[in-house]
């Protein structure tokens, strides 16, 4: 292990998986709280048509997908915002229009095929090059900061619509502020986890976290280490065997976790309960 560690690609993975360790669940958290966990899987199958579009313009397809997950996130706020359709509805569009417009662009994508979008869709850490991990870096730092300036604000937001309101805050920009993070946060993920399976990173450490912690903070700042041990760790457990993809791996280590943490909490609540009822 300690040898495998010491090669340039697995150094890139272990970086790779650690910030996306950190950023999915800190941006989960804002996500669950707002009710809209499958955010992230919406936001996820558009980042795919961006991919593809990526390969039919010859650009680097991360900054296609970034580009392209963004617009998608800001649409379906402003859906939703406008109560035309329904949050559910919209991200049913998202769903299907982005996996047939990332099918369609990479058939007419020059010495394009289906099998191109394999890694994006199930991850291919292993795969990651120096350029992603700058992207990567970048990309993290971005979502870290606007939850640093903006963290306050956006705990308002979740908590209560219309006390952000009421208070004066700019609800909408904070709206589509979250939106737009979540994008980011979608194309930071791919390339660890996959577009299908990013969405749980950003959801599964929250739902572990809220079975040990009440308040907003303490469920932010426990996520964020569900996340980082369940990236490193599956990263880390997939490498015993060639078989073992490292996206499922991290998932199902992130579930293990959950359903671990789901028992010890309840278990934590039943005792808490009998000392208050001797």
């Amino acid at each position: 292990m300690i040898e495998l560690l010491q090669l340039p690609f697995m150094q890139r993975a272990v970086i790779a998986a650690l910030l996306v360790g950190l950023c999915a669940p800190l941006v989960g958290t804002f996500i669950v709280q707002r009710r809209l966990a499958l955010l992230g899987d919406g936001i996820g199958h558009v980042a795919l048509t961006g991919v593809a579009l990526g390969f039919l313009t010859g650009t680097a397809p991360v900054l296609t997908a970034v580009l392209v997950s963004v617009v998608g996130a800001v649409a379906i706020e402003l859906v939703r915002a406008r109560g035309r359709t329904s949050g559910d509805v919209a991200l049913a569009l998202l769903f299907y229009g982005g996996i047939a417009g990332g099918v369609m662009l990479i058939s007419i994508a020059p010495g394009g095929s289906n099998a191109k979008l394999t890694s994006y869709l199930f991850g291919a850490i292993a795969s990651v090059t120096a350029e992603d991990l700058w992207v990567i870096g970048a990309l993290a730092v971005a979502v870290i900061a606007v939850v640093a300036v903006f963290g306050r604000e956006l705990f308002v937001l979740c908590q209560d619509e219309e006390v952000a309101k009421a208070s004066g805050l700019p609800v909408r920009f904070l709206s589509l502020l979250i939106a737009v993070t979540a994008a980011l946060t979608v194309v930071i993920a791919m390339r660890v986890v996959g577009l299908l399976l990013v969405s749980a990173l950003m959801v599964i450490p929250v739902a572990t976290s809220q079975q040990f912690t009440r308040g907003f903070r303490a469920t932010m700042l426990l996520s964020m280490v569900f996340g980082v041990v369940a990236a490193v760790g599956g990263l880390l457990s997939s490498t015993f065997s060639a078989k073992v993809p490292p996206g499922a791996a991290i998932v199902l280590l992130a579930l293990a976790g959950f359903v671990l943490a789901l028992g010890v909490g309840r278990f934590v609540r039943r005792g808490r309960t009998q000392e208050s009822n001797p």
